[in-house]
């Protein structure tokens, strides 16, 4: 299976030798969600609704691109990112429920996914190789990361130069599984990261919102939080 995913294979371990003691971050300051899996409807729904479609399209993914799909649950995100990509392309997906990752590498076998690698990521730390992505996802999971801060402190580096983070949230408050666009942009600010673009996905409260670097990443006694 891993014969032409061996690149992205070679990465991983790399970024798995030991990691120095973790730094002190902000606390988030806002109300955090649990985690939840991501079968609320099914595949089929979710495809009627085109939403995968609309969202690759608005980030630009093309054949040969790497992709992390961060949060990957069951791997809704990470089979259409891998067909997306192609044979030349590679796709990470990263969950942090070993259960999870278990089932989503049994469906990867199943569907010969070859360009796709799955990972057991921290729940501050997804552990991206460096400077590896052209397009990392956050889809419908920000709201549930506990310390934004270390989280997008750590995941700021799996970009390639140019590269984009990716976030599809639902514009409700974090209780309620969401994510207000405000807030969004003020926790992604200050680990700087701006928005490059922005849309209301088509029929639902869902957004699109896609960030840059726009500046080197902060020591994290540096980082100010964002005030709920």
């Amino acid at each position: 299976m891993w014969n032409r995913a061996a690149p992205l294979a070679a990465l991983l371990l790399l970024s798995c030798r030991a990691q120095p003691a973790q730094p002190h971050f902000p606390s988030a300051h806002r109300d955090v969600a649990p985690i939840v899996g991501d079968t609320f409807s099914t595949e089929d729904a979710r495809d009627r609704l085109g939403e995968a479609e609309e969202v690759m399209q608005l980030a630009g993914v093309q054949p040969g691109m790497w992709a992390a799909d961060v949060g990957a649950g069951q791997g809704y995100y990470t089979v259409r990112l891998a067909r997306a990509v192609g044979a030349k392309g590679r796709v990470l997906a990263e969950d942090i429920q070993p259960e999870v990752t278990d089932q989503l590498s049994d469906r990867i076998q199943r569907e010969r996914l070859d360009n796709v690698a799955v990972r057991l990521g921290r729940p501050n730390d997804p552990q991206l190789p460096a400077q590896t992505f052209d397009r990392i996802f956050l889809v419908h999971m920000y709201h549930e990361v506990a310390s934004p801060y270390a989280f997008l402190w750590h995941m700021r580096e799996g970009l390639k130069p140019g590269g984009f983070v990716i976030v599809v949230d639902a514009d409700r408050p974090v209780s309620a599984h969401g994510m207000p666009p405000e807030q969004l942009k003020c926790e992604f600010a200050a680990l700087n990261l701006v928005p490059a673009k922005f849309t209301v996905l088509m029929g639902r409260e869902a957004y699109f919102m896609a960030f840059r670097i726009a500046g080197p990443r902060p020591a994290p006694e540096a980082i100010k939080p964002c005030q709920s």
